[in-house]
């Protein structure tokens, strides 16, 4: 009786893997590079996707760049040197974006043709420090909403991508804030 009474391990099912067959198809696929058969994203969906995100982010990167060659006025310095931040970042998020499209076996589209058509974001130029600060923050606003709609459509099918996405997200996150914040100086 004592012994119904004691409470039961939960069995824990063992993990095992099938190296012969992943060795086999290893082998199999070679020209698929880092896309094995275990992918579980629509692979053109996601080029497509991630070809969109990289021209939202140059654009990004061309509207802080003007943005910082043309602040002026008397608070301009700190703010050029965040627009300026913000570029370098943003040049990086595309540059892993389109590290990511060719790990996928795609090719990222840099040519300007139709960047803006490709783009979630805007490019204006904004008519002074405050405009363009605020043409950021929408801008920011923009990436937020998109990249959290991607990570939502990837899900579990593609972690690296989607990993990749929540990285780039919590940057884009900062720059709003940092944007919100500059306008509450001013």
């Amino acid at each position: 009786m004592e012994q119904a009474l004691k409470p039961q391990a939960p069995s824990a099912e063992k993990f095992s893997i099938d190296v012969e067959a992943i060795r086999a198809r290893a082998r199999e696929h070679l020209d698929e590079g880092a896309v094995t058969e275990d992918y579980g994203a629509d692979r053109a969906a996601v080029l497509q996707m991630l070809n969109e995100a990289l021209a939202t982010e140059l654009v990004c990167v061309l509207r802080y760049k003007r943005h910082y060659f043309m602040a002026r006025g008397i608070h301009a310095e700190p703010v050029a040197a965040e627009f300026a931040e913000h570029a370098a970042q943003e040049q990086q998020h595309a540059d892993q974006i389109a590290q990511r499209i060719v790990q996928l076996g795609g090719e990222p589209e840099f040519s300007p043709k139709g960047m803006l058509d490709r783009s979630h974001s805007e490019y204006v130029e904004g008519d002074g420090l405050e405009s363009m600060i605020k043409e950021n923050l929408v801008a920011e606003r923009i990436a937020i909403d998109s990249y959290r709609a991607m990570i939502r459509y990837l899900g579990d099918k593609d972690p690296t991508t989607r990993r990749m996405l929540e990285e780039i997200l919590a940057v884009e996150e900062e720059h709003a804030d940092d944007m919100s914040d500059l306008l509450q100086r001013g």
